[in-house]
C-alpha cells in the first residue's frame, strides 16, 4: 500500500481553486515551498485512488512535475522535503520540529509541525497576519480579549500571545485542529514558561464558547468564508476593535474591502506578499 505525492507547479492565482479541487478528490495534505521556485506538493493516502491528472487542465498554468509512490516508512522523509526554517516579520523565526537549530538572537523561535493542519507560517497569508500583529503590539492593542477564527494550528494565537496578547481564544471547525493546537503549545514550551497562551475548541463562530465583545479578531481564512461570517463577526466585535482578515487574493482586494465596510469594519491598512493580501480593519461604533 503506497502513498502518492504529486509535485506541482502552481501559479499563486490558481492555488485556492486547486486546493479545493484536490481536497474534494481525497488529498490529505498540500503545501508550497517557501523558497523559489516555490514548488507545491499534494499527498494522497493509500486508500484513495489518485484523480485523473487531466483535471489539472482546468487550472491555467498548473503543471504536474512528478508523481511518486512511497511506503509508510518513507512518509516522514517525504513530508519534510522542502520545509526549512525561515523568518517572519521583525520578531519571529519559524522552524520545523526536526530542525534543532535555534533562531537568531532577538527573534522568537517558533517550532511547528508542518502538514498536521493549516497554519505553519509558511504561507504568505500567515506571514502577513503575523506582521500585522507586530504592528498591533507596537501600538499596544493586544490587551484582548482576542478571538482567532479558523485558527488551524493556532500559530496566530501563539504569535499574538508572545507579542503580549492576553485573553485569547482560538477555534476551528476541523477536528484535526484540536490536537494540532495542543501540539503547537507543547512544541513551544521553551517560549511559554508554563503559561497557557490561549484557550481553544473545535466548533463554529456560533458556539457558546464565543462570548464577545472582542477587542480583536483574527480571520486567516478564505474570502468566501469571511463574507459568510461577517454578520456574526460584527456582532461579537467591540466598537473600535480591530480585525485582521487574510486568505484573500490581491485581485479581490476591492471586493474584500467593500464587504468589510458593509458590516461596519473600516479598512485601515492593506499589506501584500505575492498574490495575497491581509487587511487590518476597525469596527466602527454602533
Amino acid at each position: 500500500m503506497l502513498h502518492l505525492r504529486w509535485k506541482l507547479e502552481v501559479p499563486d492565482l490558481q492555488e485556492e481553486g486547486l486546493c479545493a479541487w484536490l481536497e474534494a478528490r481525497g488529498s490529505s495534505a498540500f503545501y508550497r515551498e517557501a523558497d523559489p521556485p516555490r514548488t507545491c506538493y499534494a499527498y494522497f493516502p493509500p486508500e484513495v485512488a489518485a484523480p485523473d491528472a487531466a483535471g489539472l487542465l482546468a487550472f491555467p498554468g498548473v503543471g504536474l512535475l512528478a508523481a511518486e509512490g512511497f511506503g509508510d516508512e518513507d512518509w516522514l522523509a517525504r513530508s519534510r522535503d522542502g520545509f526549512g526554517a525561515f523568518e517572519v516579520g521583525s520578531r519571529f523565526h519559524v522552524r520545523p520540529l526536526w530542525d534543532e537549530t535555534p533562531g537568531p538572537a532577538g527573534r522568537l523561535d517558533l517550532v511547528v509541525n508542518p502538514g498536521l493542519a493549516f497554519g505553519t507560517g509558511g504561507h504568505e497569508t500567515t506571514r502577513l497576519c503575523m506582521t500585522l500583529l507586530e504592528d498591533l503590539a507596537a501600538a499596544d492593542r493586544l490587551a484582548g480579549p482576542i478571538l482567532d477564527i479558523g485558527a488551524g494550528t493556532g500559530i496566530l494565537s501563539l504569535a499574538a500571545f508572545l507579542l503580549g496578547g492576553q485573553r485569547i481564544t482560538a477555534f476551528d471547525i476541523d477536528p484535526d485542529c484540536g490536537p494540532a493546537m495542543g501540539e503547537l503549545i507543547d512544541l513551544n514550551a521553551h517560549l511559554l514558561g508554563g503559561a497557557e497562551p490561549y484557550t481553544s475548541f473545535v466548533g463554529t463562530l456560533d458556539a457558546p464558547q464565543v462570548s464577545g465583545p472582542y477587542a480583536g479578531l483574527l480571520a486567516n481564512i478564505l474570502l468566501e468564508t469571511i463574507q459568510e461570517l461577517l454578520p456574526r463577526m460584527a456582532e461579537v466585535a467591540a466598537p473600535g476593535g480591530w480585525l485582521v482578515a487574510s486568505g484573500i487574493l490581491a485581485e479581490r482586494t476591492d471586493e474584500a474591502l467593500v464587504s468589510l465596510v458593509a458590516y461596519g469594519f473600516k479598512p485601515v491598512q492593506v499589506v501584500q506578499e505575492g498574490e495575497w493580501i491581509a487587511i487590518l480593519a476597525e469596527r466602527e461604533a454602533r
